[in-house]
């Protein structure tokens, strides 16, 4: 398939101030001269921001890296991932065509696309919303049909599926990616004869599903408000490197266990006590001034922050006071246990009502 550049091109491209703090970093992971090392990175961080991705930005991104503007074009040029053409201001969708999918119906996917969005692929809908393409195969063969539509695979779809998914989108809901037929991942479609525990049972989200509903992270593209945004690390060699290593502590040796107390010693250590349940403060509405973002907690997307502004919790002042006690009660009407602690809302909340 012959790739090339878009008619029409901007005049210029420069990443978001997050977006440049972002591509920095990842330049930082590769040794002193081998910063061209970044650009596939850079070009996708490049497309995330403005949804496809441009001259500008493919000559912007080599600038950075000081390579040629022929290399970077090379690399945009080879890789399908890499979107020469705008694409759907809401989501770009991607139907696999290969032969596990065709067997099952993907013609019957691309005709929805080509009814919905446009007659032909790479073309933008009547609004601007949707575009298209049908793509080489993308490893879901045991959940055949699929597409990809953003960062998430829709699988086991139908025709009538699809059009759900896509009626969704329009309207600005994002549906549950993963199997769309029940399926917990990609077990039999019968049901299970094997291996039949698995966490949560038949009827809840697999950990790809989960995690992508639970933080909001599907057709949404990257924007720089990504926590953490900044790599931690230094150069790999020279002594540009910043990442001191950590100082050894000595480890006594261990003692053989005596005869008389090994089964002592192999016995399980008593169950914590259960920490009683106590509501914490709620309010009917948010004070005056209007809600906190509760999405700038690491682990709460737009699902969990409608959760809270149920549970009547606006504020990260609330958050942050909320006692063990508190939590437990919280943590029991939470789909998903143990988050608060594992996610340290307590003490991020805390910071953010402080201002930090």
């Amino acid at each position: 398939m012959l790739r090339r550049l878009h008619p029409d091109q901007p005049d210029s491209f420069a990443f978001t101030p997050a977006n440049q703090a972002w591509a920095e970093a990842q330049i930082t992971k590769y040794p002193d001269g081998r910063q061209a090392s970044a650009i596939i990175p850079l070009l996708w961080r490049a497309q995330e921001q403005e949804g496809w991705l441009t001259r500008p930005a493919i000559e912007h991104v080599c600038d950075m890296l000081g390579m040629a503007h022929i290399r970077g074009l090379e690399v945009a040029t080879f890789y399908f991932m890499f979107q020469l053409q705008p694409v759907g201001s809401v989501a770009h969708v991607q139907v696999c065509g290969t032969t596990s999918c065709m067997i099952c119906g993907a013609e019957d996917l691309v005709a929805v696309c080509k009814d919905k969005i446009a007659k032909q692929a790479h073309k933008l809908s009547a609004d601007g919303k949707f575009s298209w393409e049908e793509v080489e195969c993308l490893g879901a063969c045991a959940n055949a049909p699929m597409a990809q539509i953003g960062k998430d695979y829709y699988e086991d779809l139908t025709v009538e599926k699809l059009t759900h998914i896509i009626d969704e989108m329009a309207a600005g809901r994002v549906p549950t990616p993963g199997p769309q037929n029940g399926r917990y991942a990609s077990e039999p479609a019968g049901g299970l004869t094997s291996l039949t525990a698995h966490e949560g049972g038949r009827d809840s989200l697999n950990i790809s599903a989960r995690m992508a509903t639970d933080i909001g992270d599907t057709i949404k593209r990257i924007d720089g408000t990504e926590v953490p945004l900044v790599a931690n690390w230094g150069r790999q060699s020279g002594d540009a490197a910043t990442v001191a290593a950590r100082p050894t502590v000595p480890q006594e040796p261990a003692r053989p266990v005596p005869a008389n107390r090994a089964k002592k010693a192999a016995a399980p250590a008593a169950p914590a006590p259960a920490v009683t349940e106590a509501a914490p403060v709620r309010l009917e509405a948010p004070r005056k001034g209007g809600a906190d973002d509760l999405k700038r907690i690491s682990g709460v997307g737009p699902k969990l922050e409608g959760v809270l502004n149920e549970m009547g919790f606006y504020h990260f002042d609330q958050i942050a006071a909320w006692t063990p006690e508190q939590v437990a009660w919280v943590d029991a009407r939470l789909k998903f246990k143990g988050r608060i602690e594992r996610d340290d809302w307590i003490g991020q909340a805390a910071g953010f009502a402080s201002g930090q």
